[in-house]
């Protein structure tokens, strides 16, 4: 089987961790049982080596589609020939009890007669642990990795299953138009049985699982322009999100290359402190409270857990813990021969100032939308401040996460800024003591330092880093975190040097990386979405609305065919890195919001 483009994929999950369908059928990536658990099917990333679990017409030359059923996570794979039409439905079941957790696959032919394969071939802990199967009955296979424990998985379907070279379950069935055959993969303790045998299993679950998802996004409360396209982003940041543990991994998948072929390959199944602030301020927009209390209190904990001199790390696993060692995967040859393959991530102990101001920015969003903050998450607040005014002035790896050498760049400074500055509003909407005094001083001084030392005059426009000429497109949320005003001049000419450096029609590059802050990494790459999304927001808020519409909705058509977007775009639109990307469904959301919201303002028509 032919590796499948990166945006030739859906996403199902349950809230625990996540499954990539190819157009082809194939299941190429799922960690179980945890996003951040190893991998049991990994063809996406080794197409001989990482697994895959397929189930598709066994004939060539099909047109397929996917889409999914309406307000739903339930994925539909169409295979559409002359002489007949397939479909295989695949979703993870929620809404039950017992805690097993359960993949679902049913192939149905909808016309004329279609024989499918199934190949169920798991490798478990990065394709590097053998295991054996059990057999349970004719239907029922038990796939039990060795020195694994607590952990097999049991598939049972109601057709045959033979077992192929010792690790493999197969099955050929022959349907005829109405007809169905389902394969259910679950998680069962060995020696154990599944929760539930039931026979109508596959259909009551489909149900269940189809109305979690339609009662969750009746939960929403936008009603503006776009909403069918924000609700695909708000049920995908959903499925990023950990019902355990309340926080929401950047991405669930690692290795997936931001360049082809390149070295660009990281690990985003953690949590950043840098995407609370935006992430809740999209809960909150769109009516999910409960999610974003989750969140809070996620965020709460690690506060309160600081490193023993006063500073976050940057970013954690799932569970909060800060462990987060990077390693290679020298057996795998990666997606598209795109080496090396990395689990963890070393970025985790880079000095990378923002994540403060959004850290705060994130309180105080919440604060005022959600719940008052505690009396024990200001104490730690407090402290986290009295870090950052000690520490604004050093140079650090910044937003992008630069590894060529630390420099002073002017949104790590800005970020700094507002960190000070939700923390002077919140003593004084709440009166909790503070020294404002010191606060006060400490914001004024950064303030002055970005307008004297960030701002080239020649060029009219604030710079990357503090003796550079060049642009950052991360210089985009100056005025979305009110650092400046969204019409001042000195915003409106460096929002022209942007466009002139970095802007591609909708599309948006974060920066220059043989120009600007190098990287250490020697290969270019493609255009970031959340860039492209912030972009259009700056427009929006200038006032520009014609021209923040036409871009926002040409900037849609990059989405995959299913509404999905990566991190980065490529040459040809490809979707490059680690796939679906939070962040750019966060900031498709923001931008949504804000220039519907300026439309009605302005009197648009609907």
């Amino acid at each position: 089987m032919r590796e499948q483009a990166v945006e030739n994929h859906g996403i199902i999950g349950d809230l625990h961790t996540v499954a990539l369908v190819s157009l082809d059928g194939a299941i190429d990536f799922m960690c179980f049982p945890k996003f951040d658990s190893p991998t049991i099917f990994a063809s996406l990333l080794d197409a001989e080596r990482g697994g895959q679990f397929f189930l598709a017409p066994d004939t060539e030359g099909a047109v397929k589609k996917q889409l999914y059923l309406s307000d739903s996570n339930i994925l539909f794979t169409r295979f559409l020939f002359a002489e007949g039409v397939g479909e295989v439905s695949d979703f993870m079941a929620v809404g039950g009890e017992g805690g097993e957790q359960a993949l679902v696959r049913r192939a149905k032919t909808v016309r004329g007669q279609i024989n499918f394969r199934m190949v169920c071939a798991p490798r478990f802990d990065y394709a590097r642990t053998r295991h054996r199967i059990e057999r349970r009955s004719e239907q029922e296979l038990l796939f039990v990795p060795e020195g694994v424990s607590g952990l097999a998985l049991l598939l049972r379907s109601d057709v045959p299953l033979s077992v192929e070279n010792g690790e493999d379950a197969v099955a050929t069935v022959s349907l005829a138009a109405g007809e169905s055959a389902s394969f259910v993969l679950q998680s069962v303790q060995p020696g154990g049985a599944p929760a539930s045998t039931s026979p109508d299993y596959v259909s009551a679950s489909f149900k269940r699982t189809n109305d979690f998802w339609r009662s969750w996004v009746g939960r929403s409360t936008y009603r503006g322009r776009w909403r069918e396209t924000v609700n695909r982003s708000a049920l995908t940041l959903k499925l990023l999100t950990s019902i355990d543990h309340g926080s929401m991994v950047a991405s669930p998948t690692f290795g997936l290359p931001e360049n082809p072929g390149g070295v660009r390959n990281w690990d985003y199944r953690y949590t950043w402190i840098r995407d609370a602030s935006f992430t809740l301020y999209a809960l909150h927009r769109l009516g999910y409270t409960e999610e974003a209390s989750a969140f809070m209190n996620w965020i709460e904990a690690r506060c309160a857990e600081p490193r023993p001199d006063g500073s976050l790390k940057i970013m954690y696993c799932i569970d909060g813990s800060a462990d987060l060692p990077e390693e290679i995967l020298p057996h795998w040859s990666g997606h598209g021969g795109a080496r090396p393959v990395r689990v963890g991530n070393a970025a985790a102990n880079q000095l990378q100032l923002d994540i403060y101001g959004e850290l705060m920015d994130s309180v105080y969003l919440y604060d005022k939308f959600g719940e008052p903050i505690s009396h024990d998450l200001w104490a730690n607040l407090v402290r986290l401040l009295d870090w950052v005014c000690g520490h604004w002035q050093e140079p650090d790896e910044g937003i992008w996460e630069v590894r060529g050498g630390r420099k002073e760049f002017v949104l790590s400074r800005v970020m700094c800024w507002v960190a000070i500055d939700r923390g002077i509003r919140l003593a004084n909407k709440r009166s909790f003591p503070a020294p404002l005094s010191r606060w006060h001083e400490v914001r004024d001084a950064i303030y002055r330092d970005i307008f004297e030392n960030f701002w080239d005059p020649a060029r009219r426009t604030f710079v990357q880093h503090k003796g550079a000429r060049t642009t950052d497109a991360s210089t985009l949320l100056m005025p979305l975190v009110k650092f400046i005003g969204p019409t001042d001049p000195r915003w409106l000419s460096t929002l022209r040097a942007i466009e002139h450096d970095l802007v591609e029609d909708s599309l948006v590059f974060r920066y220059r990386p043989k120009e600007a802050a190098p990287d250490g990494l020697l290969e270019g790459e493609g255009t970031f979405s959340m860039c492209s999304f912030w972009y259009v927001e700056a427009l929006a808020r200038a006032g520009d609305l014609d021209q923040a519409r036409f871009l926002f909705e040409k900037a849609l058509g990059y989405a995959n065919p299913l509404g999905l977007y990566s991190e980065e775009l490529g040459p040809r639109g490809e979707h490059l890195g680690n796939f679906p990307q939070a962040f750019s469904h966060v900031a498709l959301i923001s931008a949504a919001y804000c220039l519907d919201r300026a439309m009605d303002a302005a009197g648009r028509p609907r």
